[in-house]
C-alpha cells in the first residue's frame, strides 16, 4: 500500500466519523458509563520494545483516552531503570491494567508463574492500576485441549487468586494460537474456572479470528467481564487481518450496549495488534478509533 492511498483511506475515516459526531452531543451523550482505554500494542506490536511506550504514552494522553494497559514486563523493565514513576507523571493518562502470558498446561510451571504474577500485581497496583491480563501459552502443533483441559482450569483458579491476594483484578484473555483459542474452549475453560477469582477479560477481534461470535460471546459472559480488548477484524492483509474501529466485521455497537447493560463500570481497551503491514501508523489508529466512539456517543478527556 502507498502512502498516499493510506493518507486517503486515512482522511475519509476521519471525515465520515467526524460529518457523524458533529450531530448535537446531548442526542448520544444520555446514559453513556463506560470508559474507552487503549493498549498499548497500536504503538509496540513489532518491534517489542520498551522505548515503545513512551510515544504511546504521548499520543493516547493527548487524545484524551481514558486509561492505558502495556505488557507488564515494560512496566517492570521501566521499574528496574528508576523511570517508569517519572514517565507515568510526564504523561497525565493513568495506568489501567497489564498485561501478560502464563504457563497453564505444564504444572511444574506454576510455583513459577504464580511468583511472576505477584510481582506484576504488586507493580500495576503501586502505580494505580487495577488488573492483570492473563493469556495462556502458545498451543503448539500436536495441542491436545481434551488433554490440557483439567490443567489449564487448575492454573488458572490458582494465578487468580494469587492476583487477587494482592489486590488488584485479573482474567482469563483468549487469544488465537494459544491454549484457549476456539469458541468451544473459551466456554468450556470460562464455565470451569472460579469466577470469585479469575474473570474473563477477552479479546474480541480474537474471538472473531477465532471463529467465535464476539458480540454474543460478551452477551453470553458480559456480567464476569471487568476488562476487554475493543478490537475490530476483517480478515484482510494488513495489520494481521485486523482493522480499525468500525471498518471490520465484529459487531462492536452491540458489544458496548451489552456491556453498559451488564457491566458499565468494566475497562474497555481499544486496541489493535502490530504487525509488518501496517495501513495507518499507530496515532492514526487511536484517531480513527476515537472517533469510532464519539459516534456512538463516548467522551474522551480533555
Amino acid at each position: 500500500m502507498t502512502q498516499s492511498i493510506t493518507r486517503r483511506t486515512f482522511a475519509k475515516s476521519i471525515v465520515a466519523a467526524a460529518g457523524a459526531s458533529a450531530l448535537p452531543s446531548f442526542a448520544f451523550a444520555q446514559g453513556k458509563k463506560l470508559k474507552i482505554g487503549a493498549t498499548t500494542l497500536i504503538w509496540g506490536g513489532l518491534p517489542r520494545t520498551p522505548e515503545n511506550l513512551e510515544p504511546a504514552l504521548k499520543d493516547m494522553s493527548e487524545l484524551g483516552y481514558a486509561g492505558f494497559e502495556t505488557f507488564a514486563s515494560i512496566l517492570e523493565d521501566w521499574e528496574k531503570k528508576g523511570t517508569l514513576a517519572a514517565l507515568l507523571q510526564k504523561y497525565p493518562i493513568p495506568l489501567t491494567s497489564g498485561y501478560t502470558t502464563v504457563n497453564v498446561t505444564d504444572p511444574a510451571a506454576r510455583k513459577e508463574q504464580i511468583e511472576m504474577l505477584q510481582r506484576y500485581a504488586r507493580l500495576v497496583k503501586k502505580y494505580g492500576g487495577r488488573f492483570l491480563v492473563q493469556s495462556c501459552n502458545n498451543r503448539g502443533e500436536k495441542y491436545d485441549f481434551a488433554a490440557n483441559k483439567a490443567n489449564i482450569i487448575s492454573a488458572l483458579n490458582d494465578y487468580g487468586k494469587a492476583v487477587t491476594d494482592i489486590g488488584i483484578a485479573t482474567g482469563l484473555h483468549q487469544h488465537t494460537g494459544s491454549a484457549v483459542e476456539t469458541r468451544d474452549e473459551t466456554y468450556t475453560v470460562v464455565e470451569g474456572m472460579d469466577t470469585r477469582v479469575m474473570k474473563f477479560a477477552p479479546d474480541i477481534g480474537q474471538a472473531q479470528k477465532g471463529g467465535t461470535n464476539a458480540a454474543q460471546l460478551v452477551k453470553d459472559f458480559g456480567s464476569i467481564i471487568p476488562h476487554m480488548h475493543f478490537k475490530d477484524y476483517k480478515g484482510w492483509d494488513q495489520m494481521a487481518g485486523y482493522c480499525p474501529l468500525g471498518e471490520g466485521v465484529v459487531d462492536l455497537k452491540s458489544v458496548l450496549e451489552t456491556m453498559e447493560k451488564v457491566n458499565p463500570a468494566a475497562n474497555i481497551m481499544h486496541e489493535l495488534d502490530g504487525s509488518e503491514k501496517m495501513s495507518y501508523t499507530p496515532r492514526q489508529t487511536a484517531e480513527i478509533g476515537k472517533a469510532f466512539c464519539q459516534k456512538l456517543g463516548y467522551t474522551f478527556r480533555t
